[in-house]
């Protein structure tokens, strides 16, 4: 089911991106190996959502042999998924070259924060510190407030796992047309330049102000923007277009001549603080049951908790429970191959010696291979 069914896909154990990626692509059908360290043995649950619909395998990669085991693995595979620093899976004796030996069609993909080369690429650094230097950070926040975290959205899932995942396949179709594979380096840094694209054209254009908060589409506009309600809850408007406005204004009784000036940037700040003032007078429930579903583009800001069991998300499935866990559910949908219902994350390397019957392994491989210690 799924896609990417028939796609095999080795995952190394990783942080953030790296499982999103696999996860991904374990929505979609692939079958996803996740390869973890012999002491990870037993750790996790099915709340780690993004190691769910996939099997595991722990094994000492230092310990003799199972570095050829794991090449010869490597052999049945598409594509492989690690997130270490570079020269990591070089110095382990699984580096690109020695992979691709093994099989010429095979894409190796990395997912790293700096990228494989450069001046930083062997520093440390998380999802806040790629999407800093790629200009994304400083473009998040209100007027004249420190620049606002979104997150780990932008640089280790939208930017890093999701655009590796994009690599991943784009990789394995030109293998399929070529019969060559090849490596894949994927960098939050990268990626999360690449999501504010539209920002710098609009920059380069003047439409984009340097300083942030006074912009179209970053809380500068008052119809573009969240409000308070009464009760305290918030609620999100997207008018940017003038008949969208046109039904934002009617919608909440608004008469008042100044919010014509829908564009003058200058009236901005006070226009938003009328209509915040307008949105205070009654509570979310309230402006829901006025504007909600009509071209005012309106949304209640939905916590955790309430998301799950809104009308819209409820009837499209947005979310599921997999063993107990609410989660969100694979995406994007398709009309013929549908993805399946994916399976609970399991405790890390609960499927070694199953896996390894799976990929061609013997009964006295797979005892070896306990003997000397690898699993």
């Amino acid at each position: 089911m799924g896609p990417l069914a028939g796609i095999k896909v080795i995952e190394m154990e990783g942080l953030g991106p790296t499982p999103f990626c696999a996860m991904m692509l374990a929505d979609m059908g692939a079958e996803v190996l996740r390869v973890v360290r012999k002491t990870a043995r037993g750790m996790g649950s099915r709340f780690d959502v993004l190691h769910r619909g996939r099997r595991s395998i722990a094994i000492d990669l230092k310990t003799s042999g199972a570095a050829e085991a794991f090449l010869r693995m490597i052999a049945r595979a598409d594509a492989l998924v690690e997130g270490f620093r570079p020269g990591v899976m070089e110095r382990l004796g699984l580096g690109p070259d020695e992979c691709l030996k093994r099989n010429p069609r095979l894409i190796y993909g990395r997912m790293t924060g700096w990228g494989q080369d450069g001046p930083l690429a062997q520093a440390a650094g998380h999802d806040i510190n790629f999407i800093a230097l790629s200009g994304a950070l400083h473009a998040i926040g209100p007027q004249g407030v420190a620049p606002v975290p979104p997150l780990n959205l932008v640089g280790d899932f939208g930017g890093g796992g999701m655009l590796l995942a994009f690599g991943i396949v784009c990789g394995i179709l030109h293998a399929r047309h070529t019969g060559v594979g090849q490596v894949i380096d994927a960098a939050m840094l990268d990626g999360s330049a690449l999501l504010m694209s539209m920002v710098y054209g609009w920059k380069a254009a003047g439409k984009w102000s340097i300083e942030k908060g006074v912009n179209l589409l970053d809380g500068g506009a008052h119809f573009y923007n969240t409000y308070e309600c009464a009760d305290g809850k918030w609620i999100a408007v997207g008018a940017l277009e003038p008949q969208f406005y046109s039904h934002l204004l009617e919608g909440a009784g608004i008469q008042d001549p100044a919010f014509d000036s829908r564009m003058d940037r200058s009236r901005w700040p006070e226009l938003k603080a009328a209509l915040a003032s307008v949105f205070k007078m009654k509570t979310r429930s309230e402006w829901c049951s006025l504007l909600e579903g009509t071209d005012a583009c309106f949304a209640p800001v939905l916590d955790l908790d309430e998301a799950p069991g809104h009308p819209h998300n409820r009837s499209r499935n947005t979310f599921i429970k997999v063993d107990g866990v609410v989660q969100p559910a694979p995406a994007p949908r398709f009309s013929r191959s549908a993805a399946p219902i994916p399976t609970a994350a399991t405790p890390a390397g609960l499927h070694t010696e199953e896996v390894l019957a799976d990929w061609g392994f013997t009964d006295a491989e797979i005892a070896d291979l306990n003997a000397t210690g690898a699993i």
